[in-house]
């Protein structure tokens, strides 16, 4: 075989190796491909219980209880079609409040109860820092009187 041969034999082989490691990857992370699981997820394809899954959507308003150890928190996420009832054991982010978003690592109970292991808040573009409300972020400067002209 020519050296010119032997050049495009690996060639052909090299991408038939990495087209087979793709498709197996793709095929291996099928599930796991969703960002996260919104509730109607979870009732449409309902995950095993104790599979590790990401939930993600809108705290329910009036459903935030905090227990009386202080770390531990129950809530209700919705996606405006289902719900489902969730608990954190932890320090809660800042910017988790009701009718905010959120996303959660965690695992699912045999009673339909998800349990929490992270706990992120998301917010809007239009987030401020409780630190910078009521300044001028628009970078105007305003006029003031000084000693030397």
């Amino acid at each position: 075989m020519k050296a010119k041969h032997q050049r495009l034999a690996l060639a052909v082989l090299a991408l038939v190796a990495l087209v087979g490691a793709g498709l197996l990857a793709a095929f291996a992370l099928q599930d796991q491909a969703n960002y996260f699981y919104t509730p109607s997820d979870i009732v449409q394809k309902q995950p095993e219980v104790g599979q590790a899954i990401r939930l993600g959507g809108m705290v329910q308003k009036g459903s935030i209880q905090r227990a009386d150890d202080g770390v531990t928190v129950t809530f209700t996420v919705h996606d405006g079609a289902s719900f489902q009832p969730a608990t954190y054991t932890g320090i809660t982010p800042d910017l988790f409040v009701e009718g905010s978003g959120v996303v959660a690592d965690g695992k699912l109970t045999a009673d339909g109860l998800f349990v929490a292991d992270t706990l992120l808040a998301k917010h809007d573009e239009n987030y401020i820092p409780r630190e910078l409300e009521g300044i001028d972020m628009t970078g105007n400067m305003t006029k003031t009187d000084t000693l030397v002209e």
